[in-house]
């Protein structure tokens, strides 16, 4: 069994020598190209760890210390770092594996097939170059960050992910869009500089409209004034009036501006708040109601059969 290991050994070296003779690399050559191509993949291990290091420099730089929400300057900050993590994982492996591949063979041959087909693959990928021509201008001109909430080509949700490719946005029903740069010529950003709740609040036509304004006005104050909520608002509450006289109620609007992505939350919880307090002043807030209207043939109203048929038709409507 000792003799048999330095054999086999000896004869896999000697196959090696004979494989490698054929594309004329002599066994030391290829000794010396293994050391350096080691050498390439430490060192483009330590690229990508100083890629990673200044990735997370920029998102500590750009931390404020409230962990209570994101500032525009925070998702900015984590945007560019997810790139640069992206672009510099394939710039370095790339890069890594043609000086790999100089090692054991002449690279400028394929260099320069790589450049025909190049061309060749640019006339069948003119999309994929919008789509990151479009994500470079999208990340130069701070359009949206991760974290906001945006509407791009008839979709809306929070994005979770960018490249210079394609943007990641989760809605509310929790489904990932994939939507590609190059299709967005339009974005809504609904978390940018400041928001807006917009509540709607209907009432009975026989309701005194100027007292249901004094205790909307009244609530409205009470909210922007609570300790809850003055970090999240950005000014008072608006009352601003009547805004429409529907089929069944006088409908009255009252604008909350806050804070980036409060907006949903202030307008639910001003809701609720502004319901209680009508429902305790003894204000009716109007809903759907329906009345049934019973024609009788040849039978009396009082009789046991219409009763029975009357009954009947309320349990089926209910």
């Amino acid at each position: 069994m000792n003799r048999l290991v330095p054999t086999v050994l000896f004869d896999l070296m000697a196959s090696v020598e004979r494989v490698l003779s054929l594309f004329g690399v002599k066994l030391e050559e290829f000794r010396a190209a293994g050391v350096k191509v080691l050498l390439l993949w430490v060192a483009a291990f330590i690229a990508w760890r100083v890629v990673l290091v200044v990735a997370d420099r920029i998102v500590i730089a750009a931390d404020d210390g409230d962990d209570t929400r994101l500032s525009s300057h925070e998702k900015r900050a984590q945007t560019i770092a997810e790139l640069l993590r992206g672009v510099g994982k394939i710039v370095i492996v790339l890069f890594t594996i043609v000086l790999t591949l100089n090692q054991f063979i002449d690279i400028t041959p394929l260099l320069g097939g790589a450049g025909i087909l190049a061309l060749a693959v640019s006339f069948g990928s003119q999309s994929l170059v919008k789509d990151v021509i479009s994500g470079f201008f999208i990340l130069v001109e701070n359009q949206f960050a991760v974290g906001d909430v945006i509407e791009v080509a008839a979709k809306t949700g929070t994005v979770e992910k960018m490249t210079l490719r394609v943007v990641m946005l989760r809605d509310m029903e929790g489904t990932l869009h994939i939507v590609p740069n190059g299709q967005i010529t339009t974005v809504s950003n609904r978390t940018r500089g400041w928001s807006r709740a917009v509540v709607d609040i209907g009432v009975a036509y026989d309701a005194d409209v100027d007292e249901v304004l004094a205790i909307l006005r009244d609530e409205a104050k009470r909210f922007g004034e609570s300790d809850t909520w003055v970090p999240k608002l950005d000014g008072m509450p608006e009352v601003v009036g009547v805004q429409s006289l529907g089929d069944n109620a006088v409908t009255i609007r009252v604008l909350l501006r806050t804070q980036p992505g409060n907006q949903w939350e202030a307008g639910r919880e001003f809701r609720r708040l502004a319901k209680i307090r009508l429902d305790r002043e003894g204000v009716e807030i109007p809903f759907p109601q329906r009345t049934v209207h019973v024609r009788h043939h040849g039978a009396a109203p009082d009789d046991p059969a219409t009763r029975a048929a009357i009954t009947d038709a309320a349990a089926g409507g209910a």
